[in-house]
């Protein structure tokens, strides 16, 4: 089965400061479910650079530490990305926690100040909506 993936988690140095999040617990589960990986980044499929600001989102809207407005870029991103799930029949999504793309079941609460809330980041929810089944690493088995 094809896995679309948060890019960072296969070890791509695509996340905001410029590294990754390899997780070992992905990249073992996929190969020992026989699972093909479809590694996609939301935030730079939508337009933004590695590295870039820091972003979280803000009363609704993705905005990066420095005030600026970047929800359009984060939003097509998204689009982009569930378009790619969709021409490779991908089912199936294993997502970076906490990320204002890709974080399932909290993300950051807008303030900058690495406190959490309940939540789904703008590329988790349009999956959720379009009726994938979205993970975390820490969900699987």
């Amino acid at each position: 089965m094809k896995v679309l993936v948060s890019a960072c988690l296969l070890g791509e140095n695509c996340k905001y400061s410029g590294g990754n999040n390899l997780d070992l617990r992905v990249v073992e589960w996929l190969q020992r479910e026989g699972h093909e990986a479809v590694p996609v980044c939301p935030e730079v499929l939508g337009g933004l650079p590695v590295p870039r600001m820091p972003a979280e989102i803000v009363d609704g809207v993705v905005t990066a530490k420095d005030g600026r407005n970047v929800d359009g870029e984060f939003r097509r991103g998204a689009k982009l990305a569930l378009e790619r799930a969709g021409s490779e029949g991908a089912r199936l999504a294993v997502l970076q926690p906490r990320s204002p793309s890709c974080g399932v079941k909290q993300i950051y609460d807008g303030t900058f100040t690495g406190r959490r809330m309940d939540g789904q980041g703008i590329f988790a929810r349009l999956l959720i909506e379009s009726g994938l089944q979205v993970l975390e690493p820490g969900d699987l088995r």
